[in-house]
Parts: structure tokens; C-alpha cells; sequence
């Protein structure tokens, strides 16, 4: 299974939220300097798990990013579903449908095995995505900003 590359930026921002001090929201700059990537695909992100209630934002002086209590203890499997959509692995539909497709193993089995993907993100929280080691890293990040 391979997540888009949304997903993983959606992933990164969340985990670097959640190391981020609560009376210090960041910017989405911030956050998308922080992770080196372009402030435009993470605004995209951004508004994504904000629409989910994963994090909130302020807007004005002394505003920012931050993650809800929700947004902390969502599952990691629920989160990574809802940024993936629906989409099955292959696609049996389209300009020309697969002739297998009524009697295809292939496709219940690909589903089976993204199913146990997704079970097996299920029982961890962002709060565990963010236990040492990886939480001290994501807090030296902030280190790299300029003055």
C-alpha cells in the first residue's frame, strides 16, 4: 500500500503539531518550512484536517495552528482513511473495465489486504506517533527557522 503524497504531508503536519507548544501556535508557514516543503501544499493540507477536527485555526495576532484533543487522540488508521478516500488499490472501472471484474480473487484480496493496512494503524494515536524518538526531532525543526 503507498499513501499520496497528501496523506504524508498531512501525516507530518499533524505529528508536527502535536510537539508544538500550546501557547505558541505555528503558522502554516511554519509548519510547511519546518517539513521543507512548498506553504501551498501544506495550506491544502492544512484546510483538510481542519475540515476533519483534527486541528483548529486562529486567525489574527497571537493566532495559528493547533491540534484538538480530538486531533490527539485520533486513531492514525481512521485519519489515513479519511485523507485517502475511498479509492480501492486497483481500479477495475474506467474507459475500459476489466472483463475479471465479476469473478475477480484478485480484487477481494488486494481489498482484504488493504483493510489489515489500514487495522493496522488502527490502534495508534498521533499522541504515539510523537513518543521519543520522533518527538524530540520534530521539536529541533523549529530550531531551523529565521529570526
Amino acid at each position: 500500500m503507498r499513501l499520496t503524497k497528501f496523506t504524508d504531508l498531512a501525516l507530518r503536519a499533524v505529528m508536527r503539531l502535536a510537539v508544538s507548544e500550546r501557547d505558541e501556535p505555528l503558522t502554516t508557514r511554519e509548519v510547511a518550512q519546518d517539513m521543507g516543503v512548498p506553504a501551498a501544499h501544506m495550506a491544502k493540507a492544512i484546510s483538510r484536517l481542519q475540515h476533519l477536527g483534527v486541528l483548529e485555526t486562529r486567525r489574527g495576532r497571537g493566532g495559528g495552528l493547533g491540534l484538538t484533543e480530538p486531533g490527539r487522540h485520533a486513531s492514525v488508521g481512521w485519519l489515513v482513511r479519511e485523507l485517502e478516500g475511498a479509492e480501492e488499490v486497483v481500479a477495475c472501472e474506467g474507459d475500459s473495465p476489466c472483463p475479471l471484474r465479476a469473478a475477480c480473487l484478485l480484487r477481494r484480496a488486494l481489498r482484504d489486504a488493504q483493510e489489515a493496512f489500514y487495522a493496522t494503524l488502527d490502534p495508534l494515536t498521533v499522541t504515539d506517533l510523537v513518543r521519543s524518538p520522533t518527538g524530540p526531532v520534530l521539536v529541533g525543526l523549529s530550531g531551523r527557522r529565521p529570526e
